[in-house]
């Protein structure tokens, strides 16, 4: 990656207590994001994927701040963000924004539209009120909603238009870099094209960075240029997108490309059956997570935890029987 990154994440760990006992001590943790790191690119999209509570969504929580890291180091734009005050971190936020799963929980049900993409303006006293009115009502006409629609309430628009709202709220403040937070999964496959499309068009038009953190590896493939894999809080591959497609290198990532359906029996993947369940993010397995699951695990791999390398054309895998 020859261009300083928009986003750097070094080490990024986010543990959550378990408490218990008469004082409410900590007795435990879920290690729910247990060190990793990665660098998205000016225009770049990072694909985030694994199953559910392998720590993606936390992961988008702990760089946005809306949890603290328990540790690591989040650059963005070349600045170190991780230890910002709260009124520094505030100012941090016009240049990183979020699109959140569910589009009508995440949006206030008593605002009109208008109002709910105009907050971030008027929040950071961005141009007079006559002006942020004309920013919206660019704003609504280029994510397809029609500017008369800016006195409705969110209960009044589909589930589509709705998740096109939280794409203008996001755009409001000019962001570099966009976290994606599942933001098509609620949605009908229909709809998800549509918001991939105007999300893939809003990328080439204002050159922004996207962090897609999703489980559906179709909707991943048609969006991504880079796409990495988590099992159990770790990255185990991380890959430009035809790479990671084509030639997997992991085993787990192997199992979740051969679950993908496909209508053409000739380019469908030998079905991998993993055996057994995810091990608990509270006490998980020595050495690589994934050997008690894995079709090819050798007593090495229960004891040490393999690096994630990567090879000259950027593709990293963390297994001790395939290389990079």
């Amino acid at each position: 990656m020859t261009e300083t990154p928009v986003l750097q994440v070094d080490g990024l760990v986010k543990h959550y207590p378990v408490r218990g006992g008469l004082f409410g001590r900590a007795v435990a943790h879920v290690r729910a994001v247990d060190g990793i790191s990665f660098a998205i690119a000016p225009g770049e999209t990072l694909g985030l994927v694994g199953e559910s509570g392998c720590g993606k969504s936390t992961v988008g929580k702990a760089i946005l701040r809306l949890v603290e890291p328990t540790a690591g180091r989040v650059t963005l734009e070349g600045e170190d963000i991780t230890a910002l005050g709260r009124a520094a971190m505030i100012a941090k936020r016009r240049r990183m924004q979020v699109i959140f799963q569910d589009p009508y929980s995440s949006l206030n049900p008593r605002m009109t539209a208008g109002d709910i993409v105009q907050e971030p303006l008027v929040n950071f006293g961005i141009g007079t009120r006559a002006e942020q009115r004309e920013r919206v009502d660019a704003l609504f006409a280029r994510v397809g909603l029609r500017p008369d629609q800016r006195r409705n309430y969110p209960h009044e628009f589909s589930g589509g238009q709705r998740q096109r709202l939280g794409i203008a709220r996001a755009l409001a403040l000019g962001p570099s870099i966009i976290i994606g937070d599942e933001p098509v999964s609620a949605l009908d496959v229909s709809v998800q094209a549509q918001v991939i499309n105007l999300m893939v068009d809003l990328q080439e038009e204002l050159k922004l960075s996207y962090l897609f953190v999703a489980h559906d590896l179709g909707v991943v493939e048609h969006i991504s240029h880079r796409v990495a894999v988590m099992y159990l809080g770790k990255i185990v591959e991380i890959a430009p997108r035809a790479a990671l497609f084509e030639t997997p290198l992991h085993p787990y990532t192997e199992a979740l490309l051969a679950a993908v359906p496909v209508a053409h029996p000739r380019l469908r993947r030998k079905r991998i059956v993993l055996k057994g369940d995810v091990p608990s993010p509270i006490n998980p397995p020595p050495g690589c997570r994934f050997h008690t699951r894995c079709p090819i695990a050798v007593p090495l791999c229960r004891e040490v935890e393999p690096p994630l390398i990567a090879n000259a054309a950027g593709h990293a895998v963390a297994c001790h029987l395939r290389s990079a």
